[in-house]
């Protein structure tokens, strides 16, 4: 049995299953008469989540069309794990005893390529039924200039040539509004649900440098610029949900069901998908309230709608605190340690007493209660419940990707609260800078037993190899070559040196430099 539309016609064939309470083609022809959803990024966490709560809202007769996803940067997402499969997806949710939640999720009523299907795309931001786009096209997406603050090609080549021609997600999508605004005039929520600090923001920023270009050289009219300050909105949101990558034993256990061909798959560009999406079960979404041309009942699907200063807090609270820090301290030591698994490295005493004292002696004291989530419950939640769980195939490698974009955020934050407080009782920080330490020891490429180790992909590597690339542990190593690193406000979010913090980070990694089991010397050290 393949999943697929006609498939799914016979439910008593998917026992076991939780089945879509409606009639998947209608909503398929209700979507394509009146768009109201449309989703840029067709990866794992779109199709477990936004796709879930547009189900969710079906069923419950809430809405009658369905979600759009279009994928701007890898197409075999699209043309091998969804088209395939009639745009099905099969949503499995690994809860921590053991069992399975297994849904076929059928919300998603069309599946769109940004570079091939333009005037599909175009049709749809033109109905004036279209409410908002939301994205998951992770924090590069935004980006408009690289590490040394060059503009990228393709936003370089956009900018000089105008909204006719765009390479870039960024300058299509800003030509797209403007054609909205030709087309129909009605305004647009553009919603980012990347897990990025002022993730709206963030999006507005880009979009609006591209567009004052194209003003100040007459490719777009004052009107037009207008238009995009004034009636697109850029609503800011908070999303929490961990969805590694497919897990071969979830394969196992849909094909033990009797379906078939749903091999997990490495794509051109590196991703990891299949027709199925194994997750957590929980989840959170916070999303600012500003929708001008109306939105989905979204609060009825179990989304927080509420204030920007609420979604901040919130954000603040995950992701410099409760959630996210714990995460990459625990990938820098687990690549280190020779994990392979999250939930394995919860049952090692030291790394288990390392994230848990560094949230709530280092992190908590600078947590504001957003009130709508409490944040002891939250970091209860992840220490007791989400990262134990052994049934979520999350892994160090997988979450240690692009380590350098996220410190600022994870960790810069909480150091300029800290910084701010000195003056009063502060402590001094222990826990984050032996995190800041682990990466600059994981960043030689060498564990803990002195074997070689495979860096994860980020867009500083090469630049940050030239820094440590030869040191060996054991070995003499020029560490004055590591202050100015140190200083890079742009990775660290402050300059270490001016907080008074570089110095305890070259400490720690001296002591983790000496040899083998070094690092884990150092943790018995410090945390034991």
């Amino acid at each position: 049995m393949k999943l697929s539309l006609k498939s799914i016609q016979n439910p008593k064939d998917w026992d076991g299953y939780q089945m879509p309470a409606f009639e998947p083609q209608q909503i398929i022809e209700n979507t394509k008469k009146s768009p109201r959803w449309l989703h840029f990024g067709a990866g794992n966490i779109f199709r477990i989540f936004p796709a879930v709560l547009c189900q969710t809202l079906i069923e419950s007769q809430k809405l009658t069309t369905g979600i759009i996803c279009c994928e701007s940067y890898d197409e075999e997402i699209v043309t091998r794990s969804l088209r395939p499969y009639d745009n099905l997806v099969i949503g499995v949710t690994l809860h921590a005893g053991g069992s399975m939640r297994k849904q076929v999720i059928a919300s998603i009523a069309e599946s769109l390529v940004l570079s091939q299907d333009q005037k599909r795309i175009s049709e749809i931001f033109s109905a004036p039924s279209l409410q908002m786009v939301s994205l998951t096209i992770t924090e590069k997406g935004y980006a408009l200039r690289d590490a040394s603050q060059n503009l990228i090609p393709d936003i370089a080549h956009d900018m000089q040539n105008g909204p006719g021609s765009c390479r870039s997600l960024m300058g299509q999508l800003t030509a797209l509004c403007i054609s909205r605004r030709a087309a129909c005039g009605k305004p647009l929520a553009l919603v980012s649900m990347d897990n990025c600090s002022h993730n709206g923001e963030k999006l507005r920023q880009a979009m609006m440098e591209i567009a004052s270009i194209w003003c100040d050289n007459g490719k777009i009219s004052q009107e037009d610029y207008a238009y995009l300050q004034n009636e697109i909105s850029f609503p800011w949101t908070m999303i929490d949900k961990i969805t590694p990558r497919p897990n071969p034993a979830v394969e196992k256990e849909l094909a033990a069901d009797g379906i078939e061909d749903l091999q997990p798959i490495v794509t051109a560009k590196g991703t990891h998908t299949a027709a199925f999406v194994n997750a957590e079960a929980a989840q959170y979404l916070v999303v600012e309230d500003w929708f001008p041309n109306g939105r989905p009942p979204l609060e009825e699907a179990g989304v927080i709608m509420t204030t920007r200063d609420t979604v901040n807090q919130v954000e603040k609270m995950k992701v410099s605190t409760c959630l996210n820090p714990l995460h990459t301290c625990l990938a820098i030591y687990g690549c280190l340690l020779g994990y392979t698994s999250i939930a394995d490295e919860m049952k090692d005493p030291e790394l288990r007493r390392f994230i848990t004292q560094m949230s709530e002696e280092e992190g908590m004291p600078f947590v504001t209660n957003p009130g709508v989530i409490d944040p002891r419950h939250f970091l209860e939640e992840v220490l007791t419940q989400r990262l134990p769980n052994p049934f979520m195939p999350d892994t160090p490698q997988r979450i240690a990707t692009d380590t350098s974009q996220k410190l600022a955020v994870r960790f810069g934050e909480t150091i300029k609260a800290w910084s701010a407080a000195q003056k009063s009782s502060s402590k001094p920080l222990k826990f984050i800078p032996l995190v800041l330490a682990g990466w600059l020891r994981y960043l030689i490429g060498v564990d803990d037993q002195g074997n070689a180790m495979l860096l994860s992909p980020d867009p500083l590597l090469s630049m940050l190899q030239t820094i440590v690339g030869g040191w060996k542990p054991g070995e003499p190593f020029e560490e004055e070559r590591l202050r100015p690193l140190l200083q890079n406000t742009v990775i660290f979010g402050v300059d270490l040196e001016q907080v008074g913090l570089a110095d305890p980070v070259i400490r720690y990694f001296k002591e983790m430099m000496t040899g083998a089991g070094a690092v884990r010397a150092v943790l018995k050290k410090y945390v034991g």
